[in-house]
């Protein structure tokens, strides 16, 4: 497997093999933001299929709640195995550990994620991983464009959970 930063050759393939839901063009709204310079989009590819994703929002997540408490903080966000029976098979923790890895080199000293509180699985992954919980929960608004154009206005309970990289970056 290779995780690598998104490539505007590889939106076309990633809408393939990992459709956007509805009409939200995900990936090239990521795309758009790691040129702005205010991410990383990575990619993870097997066989030059791509196999998950997730972007490193540098400016930290977006709600207030947090970024008071945890300025600077990078932020890991919108982790996606695709398709789903890829899942526990090692990608989520290997685009994250390839975040954290790109985190620790641009000078950062600990990375964060917002976990939806329903999100079970994903709790168990980021725990065994080494996240810690904050006691910091807000709720992670957005919105999508269902297939027939609906916006749906969306609020997830949601706590936010560090992890402090090791030592000094290289």
């Amino acid at each position: 497997m290779d995780i690598r930063q998104c490539r505007e050759e590889d939106l076309d393939l990633l809408e393939r093999h990992m459709p956007s839901p509805g009409r939200t063009q995900r990936h090239s709204i990521r795309f758009e933001k790691q040129q702005q310079g205010l991410s990383t989009f990575l990619v993870a590819w097997s066989d030059r299929i791509p196999v998950g994703t997730a972007q490193i929002l540098w400016q930290g997540c977006e709600a207030p709640e947090v970024r008071e408490r945890f300025p600077e903080c990078p932020e890991l966000n919108g982790l996606g195995v695709w398709p789903p029976q890829l899942r526990s098979q090692g990608i989520g923790t290997a685009i994250i550990r390839a975040a954290e890895t790109q985190a620790h080199r641009s000078g950062h000293h600990r990375m964060g994620l917002g976990l939806d509180d329903q999100n079970h699985r994903a709790a168990s992954l980021y725990l065994r991983l080494g996240y810690q919980e904050t006691d910091c929960r807000y709720l992670d608004r957005y919105h999508y464009l269902d297939d027939n154009g609906l916006r749906h206005e969306v609020a997830d309970a949601c706590r936010f959970l560090i992890k402090q990289l090791p030592g000094r970056p290289s």
